[in-house]
């Protein structure tokens, strides 16, 4: 099979072609960038640079990657409130019909205050993002509830919201189960703090519904449970690998079957990532493994405990590459990680072949280093 011709850039790595993958389905979680004039601080509403947060999409989009957006890599539930969400979803889904992009948002229940709800109204704050989304062209993300964890008192409990959820949604969706070290109110989540009990719930839920449903994205860190799940899925339903530390053998499969792709690693590793994406789709499996192996280490760092903190690594690598002017984020979230966590994050990037502009990295480095982000 013929591959796209490429371009040496600065990291070493061809860019590859504008075509989507054809192997695999790949979507990049995508961050937003924050407007570096406002007051962008812990508890104040989001305050969005568009036009930033709209070209790093068309940048990912003319890598060849699809891209999840309004998920936890946009500070869903830790800086990026609903009002801002919303015009995140509208925007978004404009900009991929107007070249043609692959786009999934999350739908969720992040409108609702803190505080105990009912299932009823879980169910009903659902269905309001749902429609959003489905009225910006994406594909519907059903994500993991904060409110309905809480609420749920077993499996009966998701599997009530959920299927009414799937009976309204318009095509299949992407379900999106979310493990505690992303997110310690998910704990229990599918009804039970047990794992194995919890992948009986959610699969029962998926061969129940299979006509509605596209795929499950798994973020639990765990490589043999995802496998297990994914040889256990309904013929048709994808199993999307949100595991950032394990995703080049889960991507690459083995000889009963493969995981597609929805990473937030992905917004930090997109070049590297589309071109092993593309000698995958070349049938060149180790060509795949060789640009994509040296960039795990660098995954795990950013992805390192508290993993709910990896969105601050992300957007300072995007920062270091020329992606937006000022390392800064909704919700003051850039203060989340220490000095030494991003000056080891700067050299694994490096040695990754991930920094676009060596010399632009370096330079807004020793700014950092200044107080002068």
């Amino acid at each position: 099979m013929n591959t796209p011709a490429t371009e040496p850039d600065a990291t070493g790595h061809g860019r590859p072609g504008k075509a989507a993958p054809r192997s695999r389905v790949f979507y990049a979680a995508a961050h937003v960038v924050a407007d570096p004039a406002a007051d962008n601080g812990a508890g104040r509403p989001a305050v969005v640079d568009w036009d930033a947060t709209m070209r790093f999409r068309h940048h990912l989009w003319s890598l060849g990657l699809g891209i999840a957006d309004a998920m936890d890599t946009a500070q869903r539930g830790m800086g990026l409130d609903w009002a801002a969400t919303t015009e995140l979803i509208r925007r978004s889904g404009a900009e991929a019909r107007s070249v043609g992009g692959r786009l999934a948002c999350g739908a969720g229940t992040d409108q609702l205050a803190p505080g105990a709800h009912s299932l009823a109204a879980i169910e009903a704050a659902y269905a309001e993002q749902l429609d959003v989304v489905q009225e910006s062209g994406a594909k519907v993300i059903l994500m993991a509830s904060r409110a309905l964890a809480a609420a749920a008192t077993g499996p009966a409990d998701y599997h009530a919201v959920y299927g009414k959820l799937l009976a309204q949604a318009e095509q299949p969706v992407i379900l999106h189960w979310l493990g505690d070290m992303f997110d310690p109110a998910l704990a229990g989540y599918w009804g039970a703090a047990d794992l194995d009990a919890a992948t009986e719930s959610a699969l029962e839920l998926i061969h129940a519904n299979a006509s509605k449903i596209d795929g499950i994205k798994v973020s639990l860190l765990d490589e043999a449970r995802e496998v297990a799940i994914r040889r256990r899925l309904p013929e048709g339903v994808r199993l999307y690998t949100g595991d950032d530390f394990n995703y080049p053998q889960l991507i690459a499969g083995d000889d009963v079957g493969y995981s597609d792709a929805l990473l937030g690693i992905f917004d930090a590793i997109a070049v590297p990532a589309a071109k092993a994406l593309e000698l995958l789709d070349a049938g060149d499996t180790a060509g795949f493994r060789a640009v994509l192996d040296p960039t795990v280490p660098l995954a795990k760092h950013i992805f390192g405990t508290p993993t709910y903190h990896y969105k601050t690594g992300i957007v300072f690598l995007a920062w270091l590459n020329g992606h937006q002017d000022r390392f800064v984020m909704v919700g003051g979230q850039e203060h989340s990680r220490s000095r030494d966590h991003l000056l080891e994050l700067h050299r694994l990037a490096g040695e990754a072949g991930v920094l676009d502009d060596p010399d632009l990295a370096a330079d807004r480095l020793a700014r950092y280093l200044d107080g002068a982000a």
